[in-house]
C-alpha cells in the first residue's frame, strides 16, 4: 500500500473541504409504469459555506 492509499480523512475534515469549494448535486428520478412515466423529479442543489466573501443568497429583513 502507498501512503495515498492509507490515508485516513475524518468525516468533519471532507465536509469541511467539501464545503469550502461547494458541492453540486444533480439528479433525476422517473416514475414509470407501463412505460408511462407517472412522476419526475428533477433535484438541483448547491451546497457551500457562507462567509464575507462569499455572501449568503438570503438577506436577513431588518
Amino acid at each position: 500500500m502507498t501512503v495515498v492509499e492509507r490515508r485516513e480523512i475524518a468525516l468533519v475534515d471532507l465536509l469541511d473541504r467539501l464545503l469550502a469549494g461547494g458541492v453540486v448535486i444533480t439528479g433525476d428520478l422517473t416514475l414509470r409504469i407501463a412505460d408511462v412515466d407517472l412522476v419526475r423529479i428533477d433535484l438541483n442543489a448547491l451546497i457551500s459555506s457562507v462567509n464575507e466573501q462569499v455572501p449568503s443568497p438570503w438577506r436577513e429583513l431588518e
